[in-house]
């Protein structure tokens, strides 16, 4: 069974939070930000990885088992917190929802640092330069600094499309087409029915 997909709810921001304040306490914003990238870490093998998928989410291994095996894996490899944290969810049976609570603690993160991350996607991988300028544009538009994870979607014809939260700001060329067909569809169904008034009115 793979680690679940899931968005973040209400019980993955409360594990979420409570990591925050401890990896904060613990070492300030160089401790968040290491715990955060380890754990994210962590997810990426487990999807590139299926056997450590289903090592993280088995319903079937021993919780005791698990704990052993993740000590061997990630002691003196991993900041204290990642492995104490990974312990817990082990022993609460919440540790096949690591994907939901690591994306909470991310999100916890970056409000905290004054950041927002903004998923941007091209037909066209963005490099160098443009990455920099689209990202500058960005804060000055948001007025927040701007952590842009640039994705190139095959399918779009060219512009942009951006996820900001739950925000989705479409800009590109088939979106485009797209309102100018809805347009010209709603503009020729108006002079359609304009015809047949008229041709009634005629016939009476």
């Amino acid at each position: 069974m793979p680690l679940t997909e899931a968005k973040p709810d209400a019980l993955s921001e409360i594990y979420a939070r409570s990591l925050y304040e401890l990896a904060e306490s613990a070492g300030g914003r160089e401790s968040v930000e290491r715990v955060v990238g380890e754990l994210e870490g962590i997810i990426e093998l487990a999807r590139e990885d299926r056997s450590f998928g289903e090592f993280l989410s088995s319903r079937v291994l021993k919780q005791s088992d698990r704990s052993k095996s993740l000590r061997a894996m990630f002691e003196g490899e991993v900041h204290d917190l990642t492995l104490k944290f990974l312990l817990v969810l082990n022993e609460k049976g919440r540790l096949g929802h690591l994907v939901p609570i690591v994306a909470s603690l991310d999100e916890t993160a970056q409000r905290a640092f004054g950041r927002i991350e903004v998923d941007v996607y091209t037909a066209d991988a963005l490099e160098g330069d443009e990455l920099e300028r689209v990202k500058q544009q960005l804060n000055e538009s948001l007025g927040r600094e701007t952590v842009v994870h640039a994705y190139v979607d095959p399918k779009m014809i060219g512009g942009v499309r951006m996820q900001i939260g739950d925000r989705l700001i479409d800009a590109s060329v088939a979106a485009r087409l797209r309102k100018v067909r809805d347009r010209l569809a709603g503009e020729g169904s108006a002079r359609l029915r304009a015809s047949i008034d008229s041709a009634i009115e005629r016939d009476l």
